[in-house]
């Protein structure tokens, strides 16, 4: 199925750039291009049976070939020293391959990657830039055209191609090889990667045994009930395996061999399933994994160890510290980041050396007990069976929750890291409804626990959708749109039960990944979300990244308080090549539909002016290219930062659309973080300025003539509705598990009632007195919950 939906795309776009271009659609050199871009985005069977020189050069071989092209070349960008390496090629001397070096911006090729731009000569040769090299025939090929290979942010290398006088390239052969480098992106990303050397890393302690406790009362961030053995995760560093020098059983190379292969079996296996369950993450995330397999810098030097008498889990562990030790002093931020692929790398070698249980039966069907986890491997962890998940500090938080709740995995955070130090498979009972843990818990506890569960099953069970558009007693219609994290959520609904997409939090498939996702790899993510929309409207909100929202493969600097530092609609500015290649690939995915692209954490008229320009450049520059777009989005704000509401007019005036994120916004009004336990009573939906800033913005709203919309967690709450309606938020975004209570208590409410009772709340001075208010609304109505 993967492999379907790259072919339908990179048809579409040789279909579009044949079109656009006036090639007729049978021309043979379309075909080539379509086979070519088939057989790239296949590129993960070439390094299952090659070395890196071999990957590269059989690379190169088939774009030549395919683009009927003399000479084609593969530089590399090394950051270190600056210079752009050619790694391989075909066509020019074999013996020009790691010795051929240029700086960034020197050469035609240093040029178009310093400068990021496709370079196209008819007469290279005669170019002022171009740099000629003795010895390496390149004075034979005059057309020549070099296209920059970048992943987000980074710089990666150059593909070139050359041909003879007579032949140039033409505008298709452009398009074919810019979608070609997008392609080899991440291939070539982890290439790079395993070309560096250095060392030596310490030893490091482990951590002693604590205590048992019996119950610990946590906050819930992703709901449900698990009883299982416990696993606690435990890095490298505290594994004592990995501290040891020498092993008592002697294996053979042929036993290390076997448990070289059984490791490719279970990657290959593990990329599988992740393509299955969640497309949003159906990059190659294993391709390190597998290249390092086949690097002889690595495998390769703990199999001439072996060769020379050492014992192979000695080998296995020296190799491992080498690396580790080079991947973490190096001053390269993206070999930095891949430490943690060799230490799963490592250790999964290790197990199916020493034929121990491998990793993912040890983690399956257990809770997981973690000091902190990323969003990536939370992904890799539900792929591997978990049923429930402990996390010990608040390192990386709120939002490894919502993507809990998209896997379906019971999650609690709970501030005890003496819980990493449980004996391995203690029962323990994970009651993540009220955000309860209870250690070998007695056995009436969880007698207790199991009838509780099954009256949550019949009540669930009993809680149908009710069809058809969301009604107010009054027959009023009111607008239930899906907030999505992951496209796994839009299984949970039927189309014919929303009006649309509110609120597609595009950060997700970013968390999830190793790596910034190119521009070809949101269009195809995007694309498939609109599909499925059957023409009923999606809200992209742009990445929205940065305080409790935190990317892997990104070093954020150090910030005293992140939630007022460097995130959202700042970091897309600050960086706005990666901002323009997502709203280039939202217009894209977004043609022939009901587009809307909103902006989060807006502050000024100012960010909303200065964000919309970029994305009129964005319109102007698949315009020039003629590609398949969406020319008229509309284009809307995060209503979120208190700063915004003495302007909302202003901003109404601009803006297509609201959504009021009510969560920062209450967070930002009322100066309670949301995430730390020690204040969380503190954090009040209904406080009197968020009530009174809620009526201001849709009042300006209503005036301008725009919808405005909620997207948070107030949306998803029975008691705050028929505030909301009282005053003129008609449209609801809300999670999908939300939708059945959300339908059925708007059945509840009357309009012209909702208004009267929003305008006692409004009036009310005091918490205590909207809380009363509240509550007798509730009795009135009889809401559900």
């Amino acid at each position: 199925m993967a492999l379907y939906w790259k072919v339908r795309l990179i048809s579409t776009v040789i279909h579009r750039y044949t079109r656009h271009n006036n090639f007729p659609t049978g021309d043979i050199m379309t075909t080539d291009h379509i086979k070519m871009l088939c057989d790239i985005s296949e590129l993960n069977s070439l390094f299952e049976e090659s070395s890196i020189d071999n990957c590269l050069q059989k690379t190169v071989d088939m774009v030549a070939e395919h683009m009927n092209a003399d000479v084609c070349s593969i530089y590399i960008y090394d950051e270190n020293s600056g210079d752009l390496v050619l790694k391989a090629t075909r066509g020019l001397d074999p013996q020009s391959v790691n010795r051929i070096t240029m700086k960034l911006g020197e050469g035609l090729v240093g040029t178009a990657l310093k400068e990021l731009r496709i370079i196209r000569e008819d007469r290279g040769n005669s170019n002022p830039l171009f740099k000629f090299y003795p010895g390496t025939n390149e004075e034979l090929y005059e057309a020549f055209l070099a296209v920059p290979i970048v992943r987000g942010r980074y710089r990666i290398g150059v593909l070139v191609i050359q041909r003879k006088r007579g032949n140039p390239f033409v505008e298709q052969d452009i398009m074919a090889m810019k979608a070609t480098a997008s392609q080899l992106a991440t291939l070539l990303e982890h290439i790079k990667l395993l070309l560096s050397t250095q060392q030596v890393p310490s030893p490091e302690p482990g951590i002693t045994d604590q205590g048992l406790y019996r119950f610990l009362k946590g906050k819930s961030a992703s709901k449900g009930i698990a009883l299982a053995p416990a696993v606690v995760k435990k890095d490298i560093k505290h594994d004592i395996l990995f501290r040891r020098k020498t092993f008592e059983e002697i294996f053979t190379l042929e036993q290390f061999e076997t448990a070289l292969k059984n490791t490719e079996i279970q990657l290959e296996d593990m990329q599988r399933r992740v393509e299955e369950k969640l497309a949003d993450a159906a990059s190659l995330i294993f391709a390190s994994h597998l290249l390092m397999l086949k690097d002889q810098g690595f495998v390769g030097a703990m199999r001439d160890m072996i060769r020379i008498g050492e014992n192979p889990p000695s080998a296995i562990v020296a190799i491992f510290l080498k690396y580790k030790g080079l991947f973490s002093e190096s001053p390269n931020l993206l070999i930095r980041e891949k430490v943690q692929d060799i230490e799963d790398l490592t250790k999964r070698i290790m197990n199916n050396l020493l034929q121990q249980v491998p990793e993912e039966a040890v983690y399956r069907d257990r809770i997981i007990i973690a000091r902190d986890l990323f969003p990536s491997e939370l992904l890799m962890l539900s792929i591997e069976g978990i049923i429930g998940v402990i996390l010990v500090s608040g390192g990386v938080t709120s939002h490894v929750g919502i993507l809990a709740r998209s896997l379906k995995v019971p999650l609690v955070f709970i501030d005890e890291p003496d819980l990493l130090g449980l004996p391995e498979n203690i029962m323990v009972l994970l009651d993540a409804e009220q955000g309860n843990v209870y250690i070998s818990p007695a056995e009436e506890i969880v007698a207790r626990f199991r009838e509780q569960e099954k009256t949550r099953t019949a009540l669930n069970e009993r809680q149908t959708m009710i069809k058809g558009p969301a009604l107010t007693k009054d027959g009023s219609q009111v607008r239930v749109m899906l907030n999505i994290n992951l496209l796994s959520d839009m299984q949970q609904v039927s189309i014919d039960d929303i009006d649309g997409v509110g609120l597609y939090r595009t950060e997700f498939p970013f968390m999830i990944r190793n790596s910034f996702p190119s521009e070809e790899e949101q269009y195809f993510i995007y694309k498939k979300l609109v599909d499925q929309m059957n023409g009923k409207p999606v809200t992209f909100r742009t990445l929205d990244i940065g305080g409790d929202k935190v990317l892997s493969y990104y070093d954020v600097p150090r910030e005293e308080n992140p939630f007022l530092g460097m995130r959202s609609i700042r970091f897309s500015l600050q960086h706005e090549d990666l901002f323009k290649q997502q709203i280039r690939a939202i217009l894209r995915a977004g043609a022939g539909s009901n587009l809307k692209i909103m902006f989060p954490m807006i502050s000024s008229l100012d960010e909303f002016l200065q964000s919309r320009a970029i994305l009129d450049v964005c319109l102007e520059e698949l315009r020039r290219e003629g590609a398949e777009y969406n020319a008229e989005p509309l284009v809307g704000m995060m209503v979120e930062i208190p700063s915004v509401v003495p302007i909302i007019e202003d901003l109404a005036d601009e803006a297509d659309f609201f959504s009021i994120g009510t969560n920062d916004l209450i967070q930002y009004t009322i100066a309670v973080d949301r995430t730390n336990e020690k204040v969380a009573a503190m954090y009040i939906p209904h406080h009197p300025a968020i009530l009174r800033s809620l009526e201001k913005i849709a009042r300006a709203g209503i005036a301008a003539g725009i919808e405005v919309s909620i997207c948070g967690d107030m949306a998803n709450q029975e008691r705050y509705i028929p505030f909301l309606l009282g005053i003129g938020i008609t449209y609801l975004s809300v999670d999908a598990m939300y939708i059945p209570r959300v339908k059925k208590t708007l059945l509840e409410i009357d309009i012209k009632e909702a208004r009267a009772r929003a305008q006692k709340m409004l009036a009310g001075r005091t918490i205590m007195e909207i809380e009363t208010l509240l509550d007798s609304a509730a009795e009135e109505i009889k809401l559900p919950g």
